[in-house]
């Protein structure tokens, strides 16, 4: 059993609510782990907008990490029973790594480090800042960095018109808790990152798949305006719901998502044997005021709560529509409709995709490949799985990162910067060809970028000791091109100016910087860039897809992977011969 952590005299600072003690850690610096920067959203604060914390007297020791948010426990999430609820409503702490210094040897002015404040993904419903440590980082590139946990799923995005009580504030009303969580956080830095050593005027939000998706929505986020001065979105994806989707039955004249609240308030009634089937359901609620029907969904104990959900089986996410466009917390306009008109936070932006986003999902799921106690041990058919990836990951690609970076580039000219991550060099173990399966999968940059090439039991299976040398020289040009962002809001050519020049995007097509070892290409431009209709019009030409039902099953995977192809717009495909029925969606 290990050690408990011991408190670092030297850590000790201050902050508004209080004093606090962090540790010493492995690379020579602090870290305070576990700090709250709001309230518990329990009680009557659930689905309310984050409080600022309660002060404390006395010393805070921070030297663990706060609990997850809740969750259903799985491969990127809490620990548990996978599928089974995990973590706690009182799970509103953040973490800070930094440079050791002694007190009386904090920077201050212009001697402050630049602050990057990670947002953790696990498709916004999984998923907890104690995955990532930033001390590497912290210490290496000379920042201050930031995580922080926030309401995640039907916790984080809820809204119903019950919950909306005529004391409420906008935000209250908003359904965007988890947003307003990530805000919160970033007041916190504003108000206190100074006695970390951090400069609150430049302060950089990074995130990954949800938490890139995260950084896109706090762009559009009017009440996060000046509260950061930089953005990286690593394998985001621009979207976000309306409110009738958030809100309304599926069978309303306009229809809301099969886990909208009216949709999981049915669901409720039924399981609590308060209606027997859908139209009794409904005139119960008919029948309640708006406080009993808040009484009753605050009441539900949060691990019954998320048994109201349909999770994937697979990764134990599940889906709930976030992001809401409540015209206050976010834009009233859709994703790319935002950044073309200008109505976004407009700020230097790195956005970024890996080449094989899909393939981290696809093989543990693709019928084309041959699983053995859920483990992928061969390909069944090598070129369907390589067709159907490739195109969903160009999708990905088009989605995260070229069509907002056109957009964007089109309204703050040169300040958007783009990449794509392309290593591939996993080892072959046995008769597994790892590096062919997975290839550039979704989530392998981020040990690069925080420059820990480790992934604990994964370990073996994705990094080859005989390569180390070669993958800790991209790790370090990748820490070197961030924490240049970070510095000054423009790559260039990294912290030490003897990298590859980083070109802004280009307005007349688009340009972003392809991260590979020196072995395979190295780190170089490129101007390959894909839009949603450009994808299509190659599926339908791509000699490996052989006959319009190979084709459907690429077009469906449009479908499931998100806003690409409508179910009607699917079933226009290849003349209407796209006629199967559509999965779930994925929860990437």
């Amino acid at each position: 059993m290990p050690a408990a952590p011991l408190p670092d005299p030297a850590a000790r600072r201050s902050t508004s609510a209080g004093e606090l003690i962090g540790l010493a850690d492995a690379e020579g610096g602090h870290t305070w782990l576990g700090v709250p920067f709001a309230q518990p959203p329990v009680g009557e604060l659930r689905w309310r907008a984050p409080r600022p914390a309660e002060p404390w007297s006395g010393t805070r020791e921070a030297l663990t990490f706060g609990a997850p948010c809740m969750q259903l426990a799985g491969p990127v999430g809490a620990e548990g029973p996978a599928g089974e609820p995990a973590g706690s409503e009182d799970c509103l702490t953040l973490n800070v790594y930094a440079p050791r210094f002694e007190p009386a040897e904090v920077p201050e002015g212009l001697l402050a480090l630049p602050v990057m404040v990670w947002i953790h993904g696990g498709g916004n419903s999984q998923g907890h800042a104690a995955l990532y440590d930033g001390s590497a980082l912290a210490g290496e590139r000379r920042v201050v960095v930031v995580s922080f946990q926030y309401r995640l799923g039907g916790f984080g995005w809820f809204r119903h018109p019950a919950l909306q009580a005529a004391d409420a504030s906008p935000e209250d009303r908003s359904g965007n808790y988890g947003t307003l969580d990530a805000i919160a956080a970033l007041e916190w830095v504003r108000d206190n990152i100074a006695a970390f050593g951090g400069d609150p005027t430049r302060v950089t939000l990074f995130g990954e798949s949800a938490g890139g998706t995260n950084v896109l929505a706090l762009l559009r986020s009017p009440r996060a305006k000046g509260l950061f001065q930089r953005a990286i979105s690593q394998s985001g994806w621009a979207h976000g719901k309306t409110l009738a989707q958030a809100e309304n039955y599926v069978d309303d004249p306009e229809p809301g998502d099969d886990a909208s609240s009216s949709e999981i308030l049915l669901r409720l009634l039924e399981r609590e044997r308060r209606a027997v089937d859908r139209a009794t359901g409904k005139a119960r609620v008919a029948s309640m005021t708006h406080e009993e029907i808040a009484e009753l969904l605050r009441g539900v104990p949060a691990p019954d709560f998320l048994r109201l959900y349909l999770p994937d089986e697979m990764a134990a996410m599940y889906e709930n529509p976030r992001l809401l466009q409540d015209g206050f917390v976010l834009s009233r306009f859709g994703s790319l409709e935002a950044y073309r008109r200008g109505d976004y936070n407009r700020v230097p932006v790195i956005l970024g995709s890996n080449r094989d986003e899909v393939r981290t999902f696809q093989l543990f799921t693709s019928p084309h490949v041959r699983h053995l106690f859920q483990l992928p041990v061969a390909l069944r058919n090598e070129r369907m799985y390589e067709a159907t990836t490739d195109f969903a990951s160009r999708v990905w690609k088009a989605m995260g990162v070229d069509e907002p970076a056109a957009a964007m580039r089109g309204v703050q000219g040169p300040s958007v910067y783009g990449y794509r991550f392309d290593w591939d060099h996993e080892p072959r173990l046995l008769w597994l060809d790892i590096a062919h399966w997975l290839g550039a999968g979704h989530a392998l940059e981020i040990p690069f970028v925080f420059g820990r090439l480790t992934l604990g039991a994964a370990t073996p299976f994705v990094f080859d000791p005989d390569r180390a040398a070669l993958d800790e020289a991209l790790s370090r040009s990748m820490m070197s091109y961030w924490s240049q962002f970070a510095y000054t809001g423009d790559p260039g050519t990294g912290r030490e100016g003897n990298l590859v020049r980083w070109e802004p995007w280009d307005a007349r097509g688009g340009s972003f910087l392809i991260l590979d070892t020196d072995d395979d290409g190295g780190t170089h431009m490129s101007g390959d860039t894909v839009t949603r209709a450009s994808v299509l019009a190659d599926v339908a030409r791509d000699p490996r897809l052989e006959t319009p039902a190979e084709r459907c099953e690429v077009y469906r995977e449009m479908v499931r992977g998100g806003s690409v192809l409508s179910a009607a717009e699917y079933a226009q495909q290849e003349g209407g011969a796209c006629t199967d029925l559509l999965p779930p969606p994925l929860r990437y």
